[in-house]
């Protein structure tokens, strides 16, 4: 409570009320003071008019006129002719004298609080000027009991309806500030909150609706930070994904360009003369094409879009493979086997199938062709009842620790020196596209082998 801005408000109201309540309750009491001894003044007057109208009263009549007075004694000042008009024992001296007729507010402040300090019951003398001027001035003599206890409850009093206006002050500014502060500032929270769960998302960009000048103007400042942001967000996601599409396309088309510098080698045999003359500029241009897809395979990675699926026939499919392989490998003692069940079809995306085993085969042979070692590249697939499985197998050097680390990091997993490691990357991506997994079953001195595992799922449609 003491931590929100509504407490705190509710209580700083509080002490602030209570503080004008004191300022005022000091000059409060100093008017009552000063009340109370002239209503004395004019109670002792009314007191003497029985006298005036009958020079002679007995005793009781006295001292019951002085009773309801409340003093002790009561002289009138009138023709310059000072006069006893009733009385009555004094039980102490008198202790000081005030005179009532237009004294100072500063003094009347200073006798009233020392009035309420005081605690001993004493006599005093108070002087006025009579009510309607009869006479020239009237005095009294009086204890201070009734009196301080009189300021006592006046100031009890005084204190209490002060702490009721406090309270019901206090609350309804703790209502006005929970709606004209509190409510808004915390739906300006809620929006922050809901744009960090999604800042993509434009929906929960803040609509300023606040009421108060300063607290809309926060509003209209982050609602334009969310929606710079928002785009920022945007447009880097569209560059990182349009970079990743060209860091795959290249890594790809690199891989089709390279066998295609094969052909054009044998091209360059022909007997041809306009053959001979152009396939040399066909060989550069192929190769500054190369050349340009491994400088932008430094561009992110992005989303593949969804497989296509369809039933492929795996052998066929394995066949373009080798066959592709077989021209890249040229008089390297590196053979090639095939072992997939005839007829065997899986449902598949041919074109990114393609691409994963491709690239697959490719690591392997790049990998032994590096050796200099004679070594044996093996596909085989086999099918059981809820999934498909494809193993790529070589007798390489296997792959290094590091490359094992981060073999499906983009970026990170190459094995080759200069490899970029999107060939794993985007594999691995491809298969889980078709809701399968792309995983190193082993690896060691005696080869490398990857299995794709493809699950059959609902095949109701094909």
């Amino acid at each position: 409570m003491l931590n929100t801005l509504s407490g705190r408000f509710l209580i700083l109201t509080i002490i602030f009320v209570m503080l004008a309540e004191v300022l005022i309750f000091v000059p409060s009491i100093a008017r009552f003071r000063e009340d109370y001894l002239l209503s004395r003044l004019e109670r002792a007057q009314i007191a003497s008019l029985a006298l005036l109208a009958d020079d002679m009263i007995d005793m009781d009549l006295e001292e019951e006129l002085l009773r309801n007075a409340e003093v002790y004694n009561v002289v009138l000042r009138r023709n310059e002719v000072r006069q006893l008009m009733l009385s009555s024992p004094i039980p102490d001296p008198i202790s000081a004298t005030y005179d009532m007729r237009s004294p100072p507010a500063r003094e009347l402040i200073r006798d009233a609080m020392m009035q309420l300090l005081d605690r001993e019951d004493r006599v005093i003398r108070v002087i006025g000027a009579p009510v309607l001027e009869a006479g020239l001035l009237i005095e009294v003599t009086m204890n201070t009991e009734g009196l301080r206890m009189a300021m006592l409850d006046y100031g009890v009093r005084i204190l209490v309806l002060s702490a009721v206006i406090s309270g019901v002050t206090a609350f309804l500014l703790f209502i006005a500030v929970q709606a004209i502060l509190v409510k808004p500032i915390k739906g300006v929270v809620r929006y922050m909150q809901s744009y960090a769960r999604a800042p993509e998302d434009a929906r929960r960009i803040i609509h300023p609706t606040a009421g108060v000048r300063e607290l809309r103007e926060a509003e209209e400042a982050l609602q334009t930070l969310q929606t710079e942001l928002t785009a920022s967000l945007k447009q880097k996601e569209r560059l990182a994904q349009l970079g990743g599409a060209v860091a795959k396309v290249s890594h790809d088309l690199r891989n089709i360009l390279t066998s295609a510098q094969l052909f054009t080698d044998r091209i360059e045999m022909s007997d041809d003369p306009l053959v001979r003359r152009l396939a040399p500029k066909l060989v550069n241009s192929i190769t500054r094409a190369v050349n340009l897809c491994e400088s932008t395979l430094a561009f992110g990675k992005a989303e593949e879009p969804p497989p296509s699926l369809t039933r492929v026939m795996l052998a066929d499919l394995v066949s373009d493979v080798v066959d592709s392989e077989r021209l890249a490998v040229g008089d390297f003692d590196l053979s090639f086997a095939e072992d997939i069940p005839a007829g065997l079809s899986v449902r598949a995306d041919p074109e990114q199938l393609f691409r994963v085993i491709s690239n697959l085969v490719r690591n392997a042979r790049q990998a032994i062709v590096a050796t200099g070692q004679a070594a044996e590249i093996a596909i085989s697939a086999r099918e059981a009842d809820d999934a498909w499985f494809i193993e790529v197998r070589d007798t390489g050097p296997g792959l290094p620790p590091k490359a094992q680390e981060h073999l499906f990091t983009p970026f990170q997993g190459g094995i080759r020196k200069g490899g970029s490691g999107l060939g794993l990357a985007i594999s691995s991506e491809l298969v889980r596209g078709h809701g399968g997994t792309l995983t190193l079953k082993e690896t060691g001195e005696t080869g490398t082998c990857f299995e794709i595992c493809l699950p059959k799922g609902d095949v109701a449609g094909f």
